[in-house]
């Protein structure tokens, strides 16, 4: 299912985002960013709410230094 204004398909598939490494879950931005440790997936699951509302919120400037440290770590 896409969002409000999304079309086609997604990448990375969201499902995909979420993964385990070393016993903690971490999960991937779109600009290419692995956020974590969270111990557990639910726990993860919330910390990508918490950074949609921050990306909703922040500075373009914010999101664009966050898209450039990301391509750079990529």
């Amino acid at each position: 299912m896409n969002r409000t204004g999304e079309q086609g398909l997604q990448c990375p598939e969201r499902s995909k985002r979420f993964f385990k490494k070393s016993d903690y879950w971490y999960y991937n931005t779109r600009e290419g960013v692995d956020i974590g440790p969270f111990d557990s997936l639910g726990e993860a699951e919330a910390g990508v709410s918490d950074f949609i509302d921050f990306i909703i919120h922040a500075e373009p400037g914010v999101v664009k230094t966050l898209e450039r440290y990301g391509r750079a770590a990529a």
